[in-house]
């Protein structure tokens, strides 16, 4: 399985301290976004480029189509952003707060979610691809009609997440917890440690339709 392409930025990159008035298909390349709060604001088309955030709110902004390439996320919050068709490429996110945001019909290649809240975030008919889901809370997550293909998510909490629909290709499951996951007879196919197959063992039995007896 090929492990996520980490993002290619400069070794140097230039502050931005301008900021436009408004961020509606706003474009910035090589730059270093620090302590901005974009919050509620209205980002939709917002196109970064080999850039890195650092402690930037997104809180509740509409994101809609944005386009991150090579992008570094550090810290900050997309808390219930809405970033419906948004394509990430290269992105690495780490220590960010994501609860209830919403990647419908997203594009996801090469992106790495490390340690970051996850959980009510919704990826409904989303393409990941070559991703890496780490130490993440994904509680009640929805993943209804997502394709996962060569993603692994490791050491996750998937407490209720929605599997409805999702499907699996050449993905690994290591060391989450799969309590009361819908749906988990979709998780067909993925690769994961008998370990952590006899740990989720009543939740997999019971998306199969097993009846256990004593």
């Amino acid at each position: 399985m090929k492990t996520p392409a980490a993002p290619d930025l400069p070794q140097e990159l230039q502050r931005l301290d301008d900021v436009p008035p408004t961020l509606r298909s706003f474009e910035a390349s090589e730059r270093l976004l620090a302590g901005l709060d974009w919050a509620e604001r209205d980002a939709a088309g917002l196109r970064l480029r080999e850039c890195r955030l650092e402690n930037v709110a997104l809180d509740g902004s509409e994101l809609r189509r944005a386009h991150l390439r090579d992008v570094e996320i550090e810290g900050g919050s997309w808390a219930n952003a809405g970033a419906a068709e948004v394509e990430l490429r290269r992105v690495h996110f780490r220590n960010t707060r994501l609860t209830g945001a919403g990647f419908a019909n997203a594009t996801l290649d090469d992106v790495v979610f490390e340690s970051c809240r996850l959980d009510l975030a919704s990826f409904r008919f989303a393409k990941i691809v070559r991703c890496s889901f780490s130490d993440c809370r994904l509680e009640e997550a929805d993943l209804y009609e997502a394709a996962l293909e060569s993603t692994v998510l490791s050491d996750c909490s998937l407490v209720g997440a929605s599997l409805a629909g999702a499907t699996f290709v050449d993905c690994e499951l290591r060391g989450c917890d799969l309590t009361s996951i819908g749906n988990a007879e979709r998780l067909r196919g993925v690769r994961m440690p008998w370990a952590d197959v006899v740990a989720a063992a009543g939740t997999l039995a019971a998306g199969l339709g097993i009846e256990i007896v004593d």
